[in-house]
């Protein structure tokens, strides 16, 4: 009971941010141009703030093992080489392409591992969590732009524009600036930080509003044959796999329930906005954003109620 309330309650504030938008949308408060422009500016101004900001406050004192940090880097690229490898050749469509490979690898690590981690574990995982959140989102917010360049709506895959459009994009920006005030050592006052914090906890939940008023649930039907293999792959399949390898490298305890914090948790928000502006399926991906917050109330559980029953934490 205790492991499945820790799974609620790191979805249930998603699941309310996501139906508020709904039914404010269906009340005619908001209408679609309306969240169309604000699912914009979340992206092209909020997530930079929390990219930023996410990798400025960790800790460089509480540094995790190196072969773990070597073990999610390493896993995360690998996966993404076989998903851009394979997905291809079985979707026909080029913006479901891009949208699925990032459901299937990409989670929201930061939103629902930490809680999770921090509740397990307690507060003296966080630091160790916090330095890992920073390698996976540096890759994640890396690769992800340049995944959704290779297939996007207008099929342009050569190597200049991709890589024109990654350094444009305003999720790599704010990592940049994050890692180079990280590494220098860059102090900001506190009258700015406060507001760049603002900012940055309040893109989750802004993003999550647009999602929840942009939802059209008829189309669901329609994408099941995507959403039930990716979403099986991801939070049931992936997160055994990773536990059998990262056991087998000599991961324990707290380093093993970190690998089901990054590939067993939900699909991470920031795809559904990245999608929207990046010319992916935006319908797809939060598609994918919503069923997999809601499944993976049942799945984290039986995660991590296994984990204690055989011994592995």
């Amino acid at each position: 009971m205790e492991s499945f309330l820790i799974a609620v309650n790191a979805v249930v504030p998603f699941l309310c941010y996501i139906s508020l938008g709904f039914v404010m949308k269906i009340r005619g408060v908001v209408k679609e141009d309306f969240l169309q422009q604000l699912n914009r500016m979340v992206f092209k101004v909020f997530y930079p703030f929390m990219t930023f900001y996410n990798i400025y406050k960790a800790d460089a004192n509480s540094l995790p093992r190196p072969a773990l940090l070597l073990f999610c880097g390493i896993s995360i690229l690998a996966l993404e080489v076989l998903l851009v490898l394979t997905v291809p050749r079985i979707v026909k469509e080029n913006p479901r392409r891009g949208v699925i490979i990032q459901a299937i690898y990409r989670s929201n690590f930061v939103l629902f591992g930490l809680p999770l981690t921090v509740s397990v574990f307690g507060d003296s995982a966080s630091s160790v969590a916090a330095m890992v959140v920073t390698v996976v989102i540096t890759i994640y917010n890396t690769t992800s732009v340049v995944i959704l360049e290779m297939f996007n709506s207008e099929g342009k895959t050569d190597a200049k524009t991709i890589l024109i459009n990654v350094v444009k994009n305003p999720l790599l920006q704010g990592a940049v600036v994050g890692l180079v005030f990280f590494f220098l050592g860059i102090h900001v006052p506190k009258s700015l930080l406060t507001p760049i914090a603002a900012f940055a906890d309040a893109t989750s939940p802004v993003a999550l509003f647009v999602l929840g008023g942009s939802l059209h649930f008829n189309a669901i039907r329609g994408n099941l044959k995507y959403l039930v293999p990716a979403l099986s792959l991801k939070l049931l399949i992936l997160p055994a796999v990773m536990l059998a390898l990262g056991y087998a490298c000599g991961l324990r305890e707290l380093e093993l329930f970190l690998l089901v914090a990054i590939y067993g948790t939900p699909v991470a928000a920031a795809s559904y906005p990245m999608a929207q502006n990046m010319g992916g399926d935006g319908e797809l991906a939060g598609q994918f954003v919503v069923i997999s917050t809601v499944v993976a109330v049942g799945t984290l559980f039986g995660w991590i109620f296994f984990m204690k029953s055989v011994g592995l934490i």
